[in-house]
């Protein structure tokens, strides 16, 4: 009995390795456009974040210091300030938020200390800070980070004036 050999052509070598690398190049097509879009997505993430944290800061100091005339915008040094008073143990006290050398900034000082806005505490990096105020109880906040987004809050005192 004589038994039948198939004879190999070149086409049973070269299909599965063409399969295999149709197959890996698109799973680097694959890889390469989800590492895109997850960089983008992060990088808003981000920037959503900034903007963000720094509006929330501002607003619940608005909120820690909430009491009749407390909450004003003043101008220090020609840099718009949030000053936020208060008094503790009698000894009357200002916080000043703002924004300097590209850096959110809080300072504490009491009332009759002279003030350098220089010497303020480093909050977070952004671009600018503009407030103004709307009414006599509301005000507006826009922050701009260091990628150039924008980002605004309008916060309202909650005390009786």
């Amino acid at each position: 009995m004589r038994f039948q050999t198939r004879s190999r052509h070149v086409i049973d070598f070269i299909f599965p390795i063409a399969l295999f690398f149709v197959f890996a190049a698109s799973s680097l097509v694959v890889l390469i456009l989800a590492a895109d879009i997850y960089g983008s997505t992060t990088d808003q993430l981000q920037a959503n974040d900034e903007n963000r944290t720094a509006l929330s800061y501002i607003s619940e100091k608005i909120r820690q210091n909430d009491s009749e005339g407390a909450v004003k915008i003043t101008t220090l040094e020609d840099t718009e300030c949030l000053a936020l008073s208060a008094d503790y143990n009698g000894i009357p006290c200002t916080t000043y938020i703002y924004a300097y050398d590209g850096m959110l900034m809080e300072l504490f000082t009491r009332d009759d200390a002279s003030v350098s806005l220089k010497n303020g505490q480093n909050i977070m990096e952004i671009e600018s800070l503009s407030m103004s105020q709307i009414d006599g109880r509301l005000y507006q906040f826009t922050t701009v980070d260091s990628q150039g987004r924008e980002g605004s809050l309008i916060a309202s005192e909650r005390s009786v004036q």
